[in-house]
């Protein structure tokens, strides 16, 4: 247990004091009964009160103590549940994207579940924009601020060509970056030392981070997308795959040229399973916001600190009445 204001614990240290100077009275009221002239019965009732006397005392003693710890503020450790974890929505922002194979167009209907998802999180849970087409950007840092992760959400267009590892590796640098900020940059003639090469680890262990996928899979730019797969997959990252568009595919107008464009559900289904995530296949808007329903996140037990100066205040309430009530009740008025 520790203390938001442990210096006033130093008050418990007047309540010897106080026992002291209460035992030095109580004395002397004994003597003045005992002595010539007194109440006749004061000292036969002082003797058979003796024993009785000392149980209200305690229990004032003990309720000061106990309030002197509430004024400290004390605070417990204990262990609550909650939802936690990293979620990287990586778009494609391919030029492929504005086909309306899902209406009204692939990336409208994403940005649209998306901001569903976004607002349905609790504040444990952080996340994260990465844009990708012909290269990967990671448009907003891991953040519970909704407010800015909308905003980025909501200024994403369709662009150029297409690069799934782009968005797979652009994602992998931005959880690293959240869970393990760079140190403060100081001055110094000495050559940095070579980043460790992470050592494999079982996929799907890394639980505290994920990364959706939104893409309709036609990937025409380096690097491969199964290498970068992998290197999730080798850091426990799962990949959830979205599946955007239709296996058919439509015609799109892109600069002027007719270009036809389908889903590549055969790559998509291989990244999620490298990564032991899912595919899912989202045919119309509301088909993709029940797959980020879908999406488990971490439910975890974190020890926290909490403030439980209401729990000794209330104790403390509860030995100082206890102790006025039998002190009426046993020796006909207060200590």
């Amino acid at each position: 247990m520790t203390f938001i204001w442990p210096a006033v614990l130093l008050l418990l240290a007047v309540i010897p004091v106080g026992a002291l100077l209460a035992a030095a009275l109580d004395r002397r009221r004994r003597r003045r009964a005992a002595a010539p002239g007194g109440l006749g019965l004061a000292g036969t009732i002082g003797r058979r009160s003796r024993r009785l006397r000392r149980i209200p005392a305690a229990l004032f003693l003990t309720g000061f103590a106990v309030m002197g710890v509430a004024l400290a503020r004390p605070q417990g450790t204990v262990s609550l549940p909650r939802e936690e974890g990293t979620v990287i929505l990586a778009f494609d922002v391919s030029g492929s994207m504005a086909a309306d194979d899902l209406k009204p167009t692939r990336i409208a209907a994403a940005k649209a579940a998306a901001t569903d998802f976004v607002e349905q999180q609790p504040a444990s849970v952080v996340v994260g924009v990465v844009a990708f087409s012909d290269s990967g950007l990671s448009v907003q840092a891991p953040t519970n601020d909704q407010a800015s992760v909308l905003a980025a959400i909501n200024r994403l267009a369709p662009e150029r060509g297409t690069s799934l590892g782009q968005g797979i590796r652009a994602s992998l640098q931005t959880i690293s970056l959240a869970e393990s900020p760079p140190a403060q940059n100081y001055y110094s003639n000495r050559s940095p030392a070579p980043t460790p090469t992470p050592s494999p680890v079982p996929a799907g262990t890394h639980t505290s981070a994920v990364i959706v996928l939104l893409t309709d899979g036609e990937n025409n730019e380096s690097p491969d997308p199964a290498t970068e797969a992998q290197a999730a997959a080798d850091q426990g990252i799962r990949i959830f795959t979205v599946g955007l568009g239709s296996p058919a595919g439509t015609t799109v107008n892109l600069n002027g040229f007719q270009v036809h464009t389908q889903l590549n559900e055969p790559l998509l289904q291989q990244i999620a399973d490298t990564t032991q995530g899912t595919y899912y296949r989202a045919q119309d808007a509301q088909q993709l916001r029940s797959i980020y329903a879908n999406l488990d996140t971490r439910l975890v037990v974190e020890p926290q600190k909490i403030e439980i100066t209401a729990l000794f205040a209330g104790a403390s309430i509860l030995l100082l009445a206890a102790g006025g009530m039998a002190s009426i009740l046993w020796l006909g008025r207060l200590p």
